[in-house]
């Protein structure tokens, strides 16, 4: 009479647990990194809703509003955001509570900007505005690139 082996063996177990475990180690951090770039775009989205009544007061009147209110932008943050506010002629929204703090443990600034422009000549300097710049170089936004969106890399 034959033996058969049923189930699994200690050591086809072990494998198991060490692949699963390899795969959290990697899958962890990534979608850390995920839930902290979709708080980051509730930033930009908050800067872009200004940037749109930003431009058409600057459109109509010529010069670059010199407040939230006159440029008609929200004053109302949100649970991740601060309010709006003009910051020498950029529109500047600043991380608030879970995500400032969660931002400041991965040592990053928390400071969200858009920057109005022009191709080639970067201020507008009463031309219209033609394109927004949100990076580093252009704009001063000191969150770190991983978290920004591919348009501000």
């Amino acid at each position: 009479m034959t033996k058969y082996q049923k189930g699994f063996t200690l050591i086809e177990l072990m494998i198991v647990v060490a692949i699963i475990g390899i795969l959290a180690a990697i899958a962890i951090p990534a979608y850390q990194d995920y839930i902290m770039r979709s708080k980051v775009t509730e930033l930009v989205n908050a800067a872009g809703v200004c940037k749109t009544s930003y431009a058409e007061f600057y459109q109509t009147k010529g010069v670059p509003p010199t407040s939230i209110a006159e440029a008609g932008c929200s004053n109302q943050g949100t649970v991740n955001s601060t309010a709006p506010v003009l910051t020498g002629g950029n529109i500047q929204v600043d991380a608030n509570g879970s995500l400032k703090t969660q931002l400041q443990g991965a040592a990053s600034g928390f400071s969200f900007f858009y920057a109005p422009g022009c191709p080639g000549a970067g201020a507008c300097n009463g031309a219209a505005i033609q394109q927004w710049f949100c990076d580093k170089a252009n704009a001063g936004t000191d969150i770190m690139t991983k978290y920004l969106p591919a348009t501000c890399r």
